[in-house]
């Protein structure tokens, strides 16, 4: 890195933070910190969707994770998020928007009860603190390789960083964040365009990358490239025991005509369902989502602003997850990358080193600052949206519930450092490599549960008993397959069938257990009446800022509806869907 380099990267970043801190002048009250007191436009709210959603592990982890995945993980993105986008904005979010509500896990409470709100918000809070601490190693992986600092400095540029996104964050609230998350993810896709055809011409554009992978191995172009190729992945066994090796083989696959490998294989269609379940999963379940659309001025802004999000992901995801790709093609064998032993444990150096190595003065710059503003992004807000779930779903729900709203305001600037920081607890974990396949785990024991409940809840009338009842023998499952795996690796001992501990099926294994639970506790305990109206709160301040946000008239009625945010949202998953099942299939 040059001083022209680090010029370029405060400049951009820095700008743009302190307008943020100018911005939080305007922010007075609780509904202004935590919905933007319902001011948003749909580019606003549509561009800081898109740059909450894709953050620094998504440059980085992501690529690492499609190194050894190839593009099948596309559909995560360009079908799944986006799928998710549309569903949430025309079916989920509307109802809890004009009823007031601040966070998604209210509307569990209205639909399913108490105990199921804050089990959502404790749920969404652990899931999400993961990626803030997967943001940090990722940032780490930056300035360790592409900008060459040494771990010390490293790290200690990961805290300063953290620090500057708690301190607008704290100021200005969503009204802030919303802004400088459009600004950020400017500068993030101008940043990834350039890396990726930087890249690609090294390479020898597309044509390049399909002949130096069959180069390697011809069966390894097929399944980087195409989504239609059944995955088959090979776990190095050369240097374990032959007990160690039977109790790997306990999860599956087969062992290799040589005996140094366990192959294991895993249908196309599988890869797909999971990949998709994921991506829409993250879409609804993710109040770092709902709370833009929450602070969005009007239900069409709300739905027209994720066509902006769904385009603007068809498009970058692309040239952030081909990152992954063309780093195989340059390196097929990770040991052979160019790095110390520590940082080639796993892929997830990858994107820093092709910064590194195939970028030069300015523009690595740029790049760069690319990363640190989709860090700046999901670290201000996942640290207000995890605010916003424990001030009011936990904290004035169950702890403290009559206070004014200086007090809760004050709540939740101050929890903002204290999700934060206390991500950092992740990081250890993190280090040891695969990033994406460890959010891959806790997403499929945690969060598809909880996706089961919100769509059960929205498109069924199952009983009120049957959302906490259903999460928890969801989760319930996820934890058993994850504990099932651990111990038959490590001891031989084996409490779960190979095909149910798949991690591929896992997800929709999860979706039907989650599901079958509450149809057979609705079958034992009747189903809701049609049109039951939506709980409201109580009393004391969590009724007081629900009544004064549902007050909050901005054109709402007039602009209600129409065809055009749908037919818009449709002809994108359209494309997103033909560039995977026609182009890359």
């Amino acid at each position: 890195m040059t001083p022209l380099d680090w010029l370029i990267v405060v400049a951009l970043n820095g700008s743009i933070i302190l307008y943020a801190l100018w911005r939080g002048r305007e922010t007075h009250s609780s509904s202004d910190w935590f919905l933007a007191g319902r001011s948003l436009p749909w580019w606003i709210v549509g561009l800081s969707m898109y740059a909450t959603a894709i953050d620094s592990s998504d440059l980085v982890a992501d690529a690492g994770g499609t190194y050894r995945l190839g593009m099948s993980y596309y559909v995560a993105g360009a079908i799944g998020t986006v799928a998710g986008w549309l569903v949430l904005a025309r079916f989920i979010a509307p109802p809890m928007y004009r009823a007031g509500m601040y966070t998604n896990a209210e509307y569990l409470e209205a639909r399913f009860g108490p105990a199921a709100r804050v089990i959502s918000a404790i749920v969404q809070v652990q899931y999400r603190m993961l990626v803030l601490g997967i943001i940090s190693v990722t940032i780490f992986l930056t300035l360790r390789v592409a900008c060459d600092m040494d771990e010390r400095t490293s790290w200690a540029t990961v805290i300063g960083i953290a620090l500057l996104a708690t301190a607008y964050t704290m100021v200005g609230g969503l009204k802030s964040v919303a802004v400088t998350d459009a600004m950020q993810s400017i500068v993030m896709i101008v940043a990834a365009a350039v890396l990726f055809f930087t890249v690609l011409n090294v390479v020898g554009g597309w044509s390049g990358i399909h002949e130096q992978l069959a180069e390697h191995d011809e069966n390894l172009a097929r399944r980087m490239l195409h989504i239609g190729e059944d995955r088959v992945e090979e776990e190095d066994v050369s240097e374990k025991t032959e007990e160690e090796i039977a109790w790997a083989l306990l999860l599956g696959g087969e062992r290799s005509a040589d005996g140094t490998k366990i192959i294991r294989r895993t249908p196309a269609w599988l890869a797909c369902v999971m990949f998709i379940i994921g991506g829409f999963a993250y879409a609804v379940v993710n109040h770092t989502q709902t709370m833009r659309l929450f602070g969005a001025r009007s239900e069409w802004d709300m739905k027209m602003a994720v066509v902006v999000a769904g385009g603007v992901m068809i498009v970058a995801t692309f040239f952030n997850l081909t990152m992954g790709v063309m780093g195989r093609a340059l390196f097929p064998v990770l040991a052979d990358v160019p790095l110390e032993e520590e940082l080639r444990k796993s892929a997830d150096a990858i994107y820093p080193l092709l910064v590194r190595d195939y970028t030069d003065a300015g523009l690595k710059g740029l790049v760069v600052a690319g990363i640190l503003a989709a860090c700046f992004s999901t670290y201000d807000s996942i640290g207000s949206t995890l605010s916003a779930l424990l001030t009011r779903d936990v904290y004035a729900r169950t702890i403290s519930p009559n206070r004014d709203d200086a007090h809760y305001l004050r709540v939740g600037r101050w929890l903002t450092p204290l999700i934060v920081f206390g991500s950092f607890a992740y990081v250890p974990f993190l280090l040891t490599g695969g990033m994406l396949f460890v959010y891959l785990d806790l997403v499929g024991a945690f969060v598809i549960p909880l996706l089961t409940v919100y769509l059960m809840g929205t498109f069924t009338r199952v009983h009120r008993l049957s959302g906490t009842v259903g999460m928890l023998v969801g989760v319930g499952y996820g934890v058993w397959r994850l504990v099932g795996v651990k111990l038959a690796a490590e001891t031989g001992t084996v409490i779960i069938p190979p095909a149910i501990a798949d991690g591929y099926a896992a997800y929709p294994i999860s979706m039907a257990v989650t599901a079958t639970t509450m149809l057979l506790v609705s079958l034992v305990r009747g189903w809701v009446p049609k049109g039951e109206p939506l709980h409201e709160e109580a009393s004391g301040w969590l009724r007081d800022s629900q009544q004064e946000i549902r007050a909050v008239d901005r054109g709402m009625t007039v602009r209600h509806g129409g065809p055009l945010p749908t037919i818009l949202g449709l002809t994108v998953l359209g494309v997103g869907i033909y560039i995977c099942f026609v182009v890359f299939w």
